[in-house]
């Protein structure tokens, strides 16, 4: 199965969804490619790679790439959107092609604090996915929406 996490930028929690999702599939012996894009390129952020790396997950050498980047773009299996952005101007996939969308708070420009509870929410997010596609179940949006549940999003910076 070929999966594409999609975001604006592919700056944070795309490269984070895609590390945590091709590090849990590994562990779970699923074969799954795993790649992500934004709809423009920019850098990979520094905080992303840090909150990763205290988790144990290495995004020291992505970077942030678009749909032109990636070797046969329109053949994925299944494209998630984590960003409101991304959702509204994905491109149209073949039928065979599975969406699904859950709208993932951008830390960007917020303390590590928030940057490590979008880390913990896409870690149990990818956990539900993987673990729903290793019995061939592709996970609704609500159901991977309900995994993430970013609860430390609205304390105090």
């Amino acid at each position: 199965m070929r999966l594409l996490v999609l975001c604006t930028h592919n700056s944070a929690r795309s490269q984070m969804m895609e590390g945590w999702v091709r590090s849990q599939s590994r562990l779970a012996g699923l074969e799954l490619e795993v790649w992500s894009a934004g709809t423009e390129a920019t850098r990979v952020k520094p905080e992303a790679v840090t909150v990763m790396a205290e988790a144990g997950v290495d995004l020291a050498s992505h970077a942030s790439k678009t749909l032109v980047d990636l070797p046969d773009p329109w053949a994925f299996d299944l494209v998630l959107t984590v960003c409101d952005d991304a959702n509204e101007v994905c491109p149209a996939y073949p039928a065979r092609t599975v969406r699904r969308h859950v709208s993932v708070p951008d830390p960007s420009g917020r303390d590590l604090a928030r940057w490590r509870a979008v880390r913990d929410g896409l870690e149990r997010m990818s956990r539900r996915l993987v673990d729903e596609l290793a019995v061939q179940r592709i996970p609704t949006d609500e159901e991977l929406a309900e995994a993430l549940a970013v609860r430390a999003w609205d304390a105090p910076a």
